[in-house]
């Protein structure tokens, strides 16, 4: 089942949200480089990479609920997707709250409160990334319809066998 958020023949939501789980992940390792070595920077580079992340994880929400509209109503896959989705933007609060904490403070220090928010982001995340493998791996959202292991390039427009015409 595709979904109609595509760009070059690929769905546009997993692109984009490679950046936003990368980002906010690696500001939990900076605020453990900074809670380890008392260095600002880590501190401070984790405070950029929490805001870009917020930002870029709302942008990947946007193509996310998009695809979610298009999901059969009544299915498993439509419910899974739902909690998807929440999940997420658990996500985003707990990391955006964790940033508010750390911009409060005059030296963008890194609080323990600060990292236990972005702590639970990060485990939140990690449910959330099951569940969205859930839909592709399992549910077969966002995955072409007559993609195979012999299928042809979306660059080409070519039909893959069993597939449709959709762009």
């Amino acid at each position: 089942m595709q979904g109609p958020a595509k760009a070059l023949g690929h769905a546009i939501h997993p692109v984009l949200i490679v950046f936003p789980l990368g980002l906010l992940i690696t500001a939990v390792v900076f605020d453990v480089l900074y809670f380890v070595t008392d260095r600002a920077a880590f501190a401070i580079a984790a405070g950029y990479m929490i805001g870009a992340g917020v930002v870029g994880g709302l942008l990947a929400g946007v193509f996310g609920f998009v695809d979610w509209l298009h999901i059969p109503t009544g299915t498993r896959a439509r419910r899974i997707g739902a909690l998807h989705g929440v999940a997420n933007v658990v996500v985003l609060v707990l990391f955006a709250a964790s940033w508010l904490v750390r911009y409060s403070q005059d030296t963008w220090d890194t609080t323990a409160g600060a990292f236990v928010l972005a702590l639970v982001g990060v485990a939140f995340g990690g449910v959330s990334g099951w569940l969205g493998g859930e839909l592709v791996e399992r549910l077969g959202v966002g995955v072409d319809d007559g993609a195979n292991v012999d299928a042809p390039s979306s660059l080409t427009h070519r039909v893959a066998a069993g597939g449709s015409t959709r762009a």
